[in-house]
C-alpha cells in the first residue's frame, strides 16, 4: 500500500483527534438536575477512585406539577383554535406518534420464555465444546476473585476466598504469604482494568498462561482452616432428634447435607421444622432458587403422606415460596396429589413466568378438575 500524501495524512490525524475528543467529552448536566442529584464515591477493587453520578433520592424527585406543562396565562395572545387546527392537521398527515418513541421493550413474559430457550441453547453449545467450557469457568473465576463488581457472567459459580486475619498472627509476613500475594499482583497487572474486557484478554492468552491463571484462581478458594465454632458433626452421625433440631440453624453450606439426611430417613418429626425453614425465606425475592427451600421441598416429597402434603399446601397458599422456587413447589404439590385452592391455581396459570404457568397443578375442586390456559391466556377448567 502506497503512503498517503502528507496533507491527507495530517488531515486524517486531525479528524481522529476530533473524534477522540467527542467520544471522551465529559458529561454535562443541567444545573437544575445537579442541584437535586448526587453521586456514589468509593474505591474499586484495584484501589482506584470510582465515581458514579446521576443518582436522585426518591424524596428529591421533582413533583408532578413541575413536570407538567403550565397553562397559558389569560392575557397571553394565544389562538387556541389555530393551535387545535394545527394538531388536527398533524394527525391527518398520517404520521404515527409512536415512531418518535423508538422500539418498545418486550413484555417480561416473552423475555422470560426467550431467555429460557437461550439458556438451554447455551448449555448445549458449551457442553459440546470443552475449550469454551474451560474458558468460561476461568472467566467467572477471574471476575469474582479479581474484580469488585465482576458480575458479567451467566455462569452460576461463586468462588470464595478466605482472608486470613486473627487466625495466625504474623501470617501475612511469612514467605509463603509473600509469594501468593506477589503472584496475585502479577496476574492483576496482566488483566484488564474493566470486567467487560476480560473475556477478550483471556481468549488472547496462550494455553500455558490460561492454565497458570486457572491454578492460581483455584488455589485462592482453598480453605482448610480448623474453626472452633464449626464443630457440627456430620449429618449421618446425628440422632433423629438432633437432626430435626439442626434444621432451625441450617445454612446454604450445609442445607444439602442436613436436609438430604432428613429425606433419606423420612423423618415425619421433621415436618414442623421444615415448615418453619420454608417460612423463614418468605418475601425473599431473588432470581436464583433459594437452596434451603429447594432442599426442604425434596425432604417433604421424600417423607410424603398427608402430613407432608398439608405442610406443603399451607406454604404454597400462604405465598411462602419465592418466584424462583414456586414452580418446583407446584410440581411437588402435584406429585403429592395436593388439591390447591382455585384462586392459587388461577394465579399460577396467569403468572408471567412460563415455568410456573406450565407446572402441573391440580385444583381443589371435587372430582379430577385440571386447569389450563386458553388461547386468550385466561385459565379454564378441564374435567378429567
Amino acid at each position: 500500500m502506497e503512503d498517503l500524501p502528507e496533507a491527507v495524512d495530517q488531515r486524517l490525524g486531525e479528524i481522529e483527534t476530533a473524534l477522540a475528543a467527542i467520544e471522551d467529552r465529559p458529561a454535562v448536566y443541567d444545573p437544575a438536575d445537579i442541584a437535586r442529584a448526587g453521586a456514589f464515591v468509593c474505591i474499586d477493587g484495584s484501589g482506584h477512585l470510582r465515581v458514579e453520578r446521576g443518582y436522585v433520592r426518591p424524596e428529591d424527585e421533582p413533583p408532578i406539577d413541575e413536570l407538567a406543562v403550565s397553562d397559558p396565562a389569560p392575557d397571553d395572545d394565544v389562538d387556541l383554535g389555530d393551535e387545535a387546527g394545527e394538531r388536527d392537521g398533524d394527525e391527518d398527515a398520517g404520521e404515527p406518534a409512536e415512531e418518535d418513541e423508538g422500539l418498545r421493550p418486550l413484555p417480561d413474559r416473552l423475555l422470560t420464555e426467550l431467555t429460557a430457550y437461550r439458556t438451554l441453547a447455551l448449555r448445549e453449545a458449551v457442553g459440546g465444546d470443552p475449550a469454551i467450557a474451560y474458558l468460561t469457568v476461568l472467566h467467572v473465576l477471574c471476575l469474582k476473585l479479581f474484580y469488585r463488581y465482576g458480575s458479567d457472567s451467566c455462569l452460576e459459580i461463586e468462588p470464595k476466598s478466605v482472608v486470613f486475619g486473627a487466625q495466625a498472627p504474623g501470617l501475612a509476613d511469612t514467605p509463603l504469604a509473600a509469594r501468593v500475594d506477589e503472584r496475585h499482583r502479577s496476574w492483576l497487572q496482566q488483566l484488564p482494568s474493566e470486567p467487560a474486557e476480560l473475556w477478550d484478554a483471556l481468549a488472547g492468552f496462550d494455553s500455558d498462561s490460561r492454565e497458570a491463571l486457572f491454578a492460581h484462581c483455584v488455589s485462592l478458594t482453598i480453605n482448610a482452616v480448623h474453626e472452633a465454632w464449626n464443630r457440627r458433626p456430620a449429618a449421618h452421625q446425628m440422632t433423629d432428634e438432633i437432626l430435626c433440631a439442626s434444621i432451625a440453624t441450617v445454612t446454604l453450606s450445609d442445607a444439602a447435607e442436613i436436609l438430604g439426611e432428613v429425606a433419606l430417613r423420612r423423618l415425619a418429626g421433621a415436618l414442623p421444622h421444615l415448615a418453619s425453614l420454608i417460612r423463614r425465606f418468605k418475601g425473599f425475592e431473588t432470581r436464583r432458587p433459594i437452596i434451603e427451600q429447594t432442599e426442604a421441598l425434596r425432604a417433604l416429597v421424600a417423607i410424603g403422606g398427608p402430613d407432608a402434603a398439608a405442610v406443603l399446601r399451607s406454604a404454597i397458599e400462604r405465598g411462602e415460596f419465592n418466584r424462583a422456587n414456586l414452580g418446583a413447589a407446584l410440581r411437588a404439590a402435584a406429585g403429592l396429589g395436593i388439591r390447591l385452592q382455585p384462586s392459587v391455581v388461577e394465579a399460577a396459570l396467569g403468572h408471567d413466568e412460563a415455568e410456573i404457568r406450565l407446572a402441573p397443578v391440580r385444583s381443589s375442586a371435587p372430582g379430577r378438575t385440571f386447569w389450563r390456559c386458553s388461547s386468550s391466556g385466561s385459565p379454564t377448567r378441564m374435567n378429567g
